[in-house]
Parts: structure tokens; sequence; C-alpha cells
């Protein structure tokens, strides 16, 4: 026997009132699949548009899964990569390591137009010191810093429509706050939030209008996470109250949107330098009112929907693509409650 769902929906009733009555929800889905095969659905359609992706070093990462979500929705891109990873990233990308992840549902491989070295902590040539110029990991490359790599992108794709910033750096992020040194604590606002405004100042004039920004944030920015430490906590704050600012400065001076993701845990390499996200993700799964461990392109699908033409009217926002764990005040898998229930 043959068990059906149903959902609501609402018919008319006596009086003109209307009512709910159950719709077999298998027809609900065959009539959506049937809209969609006959060119009646509501795509993310980026083809033509042009989109620059900082942050990317791997497969891994929220970055790939959004360069991947916005070449399946037909948008060229192109990557800014830390300079210290670049070289590894491209002989992987050339020998094929990338190429299950690279599979896009229309049976091709997602390709990058062009590959920059980018390192965001530099504004400018002049900002880079002696030791970084002599340093081996930045050995052959050039024209690293964010204006540089800006006026790259301005020469070889003329304006762009996507900006996505997907960077973040505390070089004690494993240290409490009350541990961390002044230097410490500046270098992770640095790299992980002023990179962002340095961007947009540098790429903005290069943005068509109604074009869109998107950024990675974390719910650490408002609620106390122990051990993401080193200031990051305070970098992700500053990231989301500047994505407010930047909306309104960014969009009256260039008819942009700028947008921030609050993601979810996620095991990427990356993230492992903090030491206890495994942790984390079994905590997000045990206690998050979507009950899963959240997916990169889940977040990569987000981010494209913020960037097109379906959010045309959604700016200075802090999206989270958390299962829900925002929501949460209290944890249901804590000792008190055990201890309380037996």
């Amino acid at each position: 026997m043959q068990c059906v769902r149903f959902s609501p929906a609402r018919v008319a009733a006596p009086g003109g009132l209307r009512k709910p009555a159950l719709v077999a929800r298998t027809t609900v889905q065959r009539r959506t699949v049937a809209a969609a095969a006959n060119g009646n659905g509501l795509p993310i359609d980026l083809r033509g548009k042009k989109a620059f992706i900082a942050g990317v070093a791997d497969d891994q990462g929220f970055g790939w899964a959004i360069a991947k979500a916005l070449a399946e929705a037909g948008a060229e891109i192109s990557l800014g990569v830390w300079v210290p990873a670049l070289n590894i990233f491209e002989t992987s990308f050339r020998r094929g390591k990338f190429d299950d992840s690279r599979k896009l549902a229309s049976g091709g491989l997602m390709d990058f137009a062009h590959i920059y070295p980018m390192d965001a902590v530099f504004d400018t040539p002049d900002d880079v010191p002696e030791e970084v110029k002599a340093n081996k990991r930045y050995a052959g490359a050039d024209g690293f810093t964010i204006s540089e790599c800006a006026a790259k992108v301005a020469r070889d794709s003329g304006k762009i429509d996507i900006l996505v910033h997907s960077l973040a750096n505390g070089p004690e992020v494993t240290k409490p706050l009350l541990e961390t040194s002044r230097k410490g604590y500046l270098a992770a606002m640095s790299a992980s939030s002023y990179s962002y405004v340095s961007m947009l100042q540098r790429f903005g004039p290069l943005m068509n209008p109604g074009g869109a920004s998107v950024s990675l944030t974390y719910i650490a920015s408002e609620k106390v996470i122990p051990g993401y430490g080193g200031g990051m906590s305070s970098a992700k704050a500053a990231l989301e109250s500047d994505t407010r600012v930047l909306a309104y400065e960014a969009g009256r001076k260039h008819q942009i949107r700028v947008n921030t993701i609050s993601a979810g845990p996620l095991g990427s390499r990356a993230a492992k330098a903090i030491g206890f996200i495994d942790d984390m993700i079994r905590y997000s799964y045990a206690n998050a009112p979507v009950q899963k461990e959240l997916a990169a392109q889940e977040v990569g699908n987000v981010a494209a929907f913020l960037c097109s033409p379906l959010a045309s009217a959604v700016t200075g926002v802090t999206m989270y693509v958390d299962n829900g764990l925002n929501t949460m005040g209290l944890a249901g898998d804590s000792k008190t409650l055990l201890e309380r229930d037996s």
C-alpha cells in the first residue's frame, strides 16, 4: 500500500471564506516538476555575469561552493587566491585533483576565467613589508595586493557583477580574548573584516549597477563561542556592522547590494585551524532545529540567490545558513537538562 503525504492547501468555503483542505503532496511535486520542465520555473540565471571570488584555496570550503553555485547559474568565475596557497592550488587544479568537485549538472566541469595571486591584508604595494617580499612563499608572485588585483581584473574582465569575500585569518585564534595580543587582535581585524572594506573600495568602481557582493560571517559575532578567540569574534562582529554601512554607501555610490552569510560549522581545512570544529559540528547536529550536517553547497546556493536578480531588493542583511542553530537559546543535549530529568 502506497503511503501518500498531504500538505494544506486553500479551497473555497460557504460564505466566501477559505479553509484548509488536503492535497496530495505528490501531486504538488508533479506540478512543480512539470512547471520547471516547461520553462515556467523560477531559475537563478547568471549567464553573462562575471564574478570575482577572493579566498578560494581548495575545493573544500565555502568559497569553492559559492563558485560552484555561481558557475551552475552560468556566471564566469575569476579567483583571487592567497599567495602562499596559490602554487598548490594551481598544481592540484592542473593535475585534475579537483575534477570530481568541478562537475556541473550539465555534465561539464567548472572552469575559471582567471586565477590571480591575492593577499587581502595588503591594499597597495607600499603596504608590503620587505620581509614578505623576501619570503620564499611569495617568490614569483606579482601584483598581489588588493589594488593591484583589482587593476588586473579591470584589465582582463572590464566590469564585473559579483564580488565575494570568502576569507578570514586570526593568527591567535586559539587564544582566549583575554590572552590575545594587540598585534594578534589587529591582524584578525585586518584580514577578516577591513579586507572587505578595502575590496569594496577597489572593486566597487568595477561593478555594474545592479551587482551584488557577499561575505561570510559566523555566529560568534553575537554569541559567545568559547575557543573562537584571538579577536576573531570581534572581527566577525565588525564585518556584520560594516555590511550594513557598506550596503548604504556602496548602494548609493555604485548601485550594488552588500550582504553577508552567517554560515554554520563546516569541517573545511581552514576551519580545522581553530581546533574544535568537529565538536561544533556535533553540537549543531544535536541542537539545531533542522537536524542534519550542513553542506557547503547549501551556503553556495544561498550566495547565488543573494547575488542574483531574485534578491534585487535584499541588501544589508546577515543571512543565517546554519540549520536554524542561531534561533536556539537552550542546548537540548545539556547535561543540566539530563540531570533534571533523571
